[in-house]
């Protein structure tokens, strides 16, 4: 046996030996795939075991990430740093070969996947970034940034719908070094894929604008090395290479049946796997010199390329200073600090102003200060203002551009920012209405999970859009977002409290932030202040050390509690009111300082928002009142519906008598 063929092997039994260990995971796709991942890795991909944050490798990502003892396979062998302890703990708590891969948790990992089709999204992402970045960067004779996007997926990744919308866009935008690996075995966890996809792939992303190539065994190193040389050469089009495979290749009893997706082969069926295979040692976990010399081998050459880089980016330099100067500032990720002693950003108008129209003039101002900004909107920049004037639009023909048009794919668009993200070296948000935060949700779920600061626009936040009525008023969407680890939700009420926003999105490390922000204008409010980077802070004081009641409110109803508190007062009632347009941030506040804010011995407690109510119980307590929306909206002019909902100043009144009484 050949040493390119057995080291396939050596990838498929190491990864049946991980699952059949955990008694648990998807034999199938590392069986069905392995000749083809490890072509790529071994002969095509540019990267260094030694360095894997190495800014021009090239980035390979498994969107589906089921078929996860594949990648720890290869990072193991590659010498990555996962251990043969790590190989038998597939699975296990707290090891570095969870279920599916996480990225930021094992090294070598470029995204977290496992909901299919994600990972082809961010796939295109990283592509574009690069892509952006190569324009911006590069010089003749200079291409310090030049390298290609792989993804590799099956029949579901291709089945769900993220993966139309992301390589639609993928193909307008010619993204020439994007090549898509198509795992194609025609089976799913039901059976034969016939059942329910029947399409013709390859005509779909000819469609789409991508040169599509085929091959017909999926063990043939030759044909899949050819093609994968020939997507490298059209610089033009992003590429799809169609590889029929068998699922569970290689073990008689499973091989091509639907069985082999998602349980253990068995230990017969193991041992049948080892045989079959020609693979003589019957020891689990353990794999031959040769094999790791190779590997090892492989490495060291890639090492060289990265040195080389590394040689011609010093010359780069010497001869571009000024290109050296905007590198720096691209991967300065505490950059956005700068925000903070800008006196532009800060600035607040005199006129009552939409938090929209606020957030697109901030936009407007940071561009000069964070010269990687790179976003756009779903379809949407003239409504949520979103675009950056005199920076161009990002396109096949002007590559240069930072206003990047996503077209009406939302969910895309968040998988796409992802991707952004996680390339490096650009600081991208993505924007629609904030009802439509049911589509972005799920990617929004993976920003939170793989700690990512991509920033979500969301406009059009309440009641307030009007005659477009129930289908475009948010009501549960804030409180879903909330709800979430690891995401923060600023809900501002007028300029300083937008900018705090965007100041704390533009600083977040690991965090993905959403800004809600009005359609409608709202009043600049006198006692707004920084003290809104805490999330929560008191907007318009009691005359008392201790209040009689405490009125808290986010965004338009900021205004009501204040108009409520004057006409309380008018009667003897001294109320505190608390902006809180951040509860996340609010919450990681010391006790000490929210006792200060909302002193727990204050029972008679008030919140107003034109929102679902869920998740003011903790801040209101058993005596308080949350004056809400407790149904969807209607169509007509918002001002209508905030008094035919009943979220106005004389509600706010009314439950604050009520707590008192």
């Amino acid at each position: 046996m050949n040493l390119d063929r057995k080291s396939v092997n050596a990838i498929r039994v190491l990864s049946a030996d991980a699952i059949q260990k955990a008694n648990s995971g998807h034999p199938g796709l590392p069986l069905g795939s392995a000749a083809m991942a490890y072509e790529l890795w071994a002969k095509h991909m540019k990267h260094n075991p030694a360095n894997p944050n190495w800014v021009n490798r090239d980035r390979f990502i498994l969107s589906g990430g089921h078929g996860s003892a594949l990648l720890y396979s290869l990072l193991h062998l590659f010498g990555y740093g996962l251990t043969m302890e790590d190989m038998k703990n597939f699975r296990q708590l707290d090891s570095l070969t969870p279920g599916h891969p996480e990225y930021g948790h094992t090294v070598g990992v470029e995204a977290t996947t496992g909901p299919l089709g994600a990972g082809m999204a961010m796939a295109v992402g990283m592509a574009m970034a690069e892509n952006h970045l190569a324009a911006t960067f590069n010089k003749e004779g200079y291409p310090v940034v030049d390298h290609y996007t792989f993804v590799l997926g099956g029949d579901g990744c291709m089945m769900e719908g993220i993966s139309y919308e992301a390589f639609s866009l993928a193909g307008s935008l010619g993204l020439g070094k994007l090549i898509v690996l198509y795992d194609s075995n025609n089976i799913s966890i039901e059976g034969d894929t016939n059942i329910a996809f029947r399409e013709d792939v390859q005509k779909r992303f000819q469609a789409f604008g991508f040169q599509t190539l085929l091959v017909e065994d999926g063990n043939d190193l030759d044909a899949i090395g050819k093609a994968i040389e020939e997507a490298k050469a059209d610089t033009t089009r992003p590429t799809m290479i169609e590889v029929k495979t068998k699922i569970g290749f290689g073990c008689p009893a499973k091989e091509g049946k639907a069985s082999a997706h998602g349980e253990p082969l068995g230990v017969e069926n193991v041992a049948a796997l080892r045989e079959n295979l020609g693979w003589d040692i019957q020891e689990s976990f353990t794999i031959p010199q040769d094999v790791y010399d190779h590997f090892k081998a492989i490495a060291e050459a890639n090492a060289k390329e990265e040195e080389a880089w590394n040689a011609m980016f010093r010359k780069y330099t010497e001869a571009y200073p000024d290109m050296k100067e905007l590198w720096n500032q691209y991967y300065d990720t505490e950059r956005g600090k700068l925000l903070y002693d800008l006196e532009d950003f800060w600035a607040v108008p005199e006129k009552a102003e939409a938090t929209r129209n606020l957030s697109g003039k901030l936009i407007n101002v940071m561009k000069h200060v964070l010269p990687n900004m790179f976003g756009g909107a779903a379809d949407l920049a003239p409504s949520t203002k979103t675009y950056m004037n005199d920076m161009g639009d990002y396109s096949k023909e002007n590559p240069l551009g930072k206003n990047v048009h996503f077209g009406i794919r939302e969910i895309a668009m968040a998988a796409i920012g992802n991707g952004i993200a996680l390339h490096g070296g650009l600081r991208p948000y993505v924007s629609t209405f904030f009802v439509f935060s049911d589509y972005v949700k799920p990617m929004a779920r993976l920003s939170a999970l793989m700690g990512l600061p991509l920033t979500y626009v969301l406009t059009h936040d309440s009641i307030g859009v009007g005659e477009d009525g129930p289908t475009h008023e948010p009501i549960e969407q804030l409180a879903m977002l909330r709800s979430m680890p690891n995401f923060t939700v600023f809900r501002p009420a007028d300029a300083t409290e937008t900018a705090a926003a965007w100041y704390y999105a533009e600083t977040s490390a690991h965090t993905p932030t959403a800004l809600v922000l009005s359609r409608q204008n709202l009043p600049q409010l006198a006692g707004s202040g920084r003290d809104a980077l805490k999330g929560g802070y008191v907007v318009a004081d009691s005359e008392k050390d201790i209040p009689d009641a405490i009125v808290m409110a986010t965004g338009s109803e900021v205004q009501l509690g204040i108009e409520a508190k004057e006409i309380l007062a008018q009667e003897g009632i001294d109320v505190r009111v608390v902006s809180m347009p951040s509860m996340d941030v609010y919450e990681q506040q010391p006790e000490e300082y929210k006792n200060l804010v909302m002193p727990k011995n204050v029972r008679a407690r008030v919140a107003v928002e034109a929102l679902s109510d869920f998740g003011w119980g903790k801040y209101v307590g058993l005596d308080g009142e949350v004056v809400s929306m407790k149904s969807f909206g209607a169509s007509a002019p918002g001002g209508q519906l905030f008094q035919k909902f009943g979220i106005t100043t004389e509600a706010v009144v009314a439950a604050v008598k009520k707590t008192l009484a």
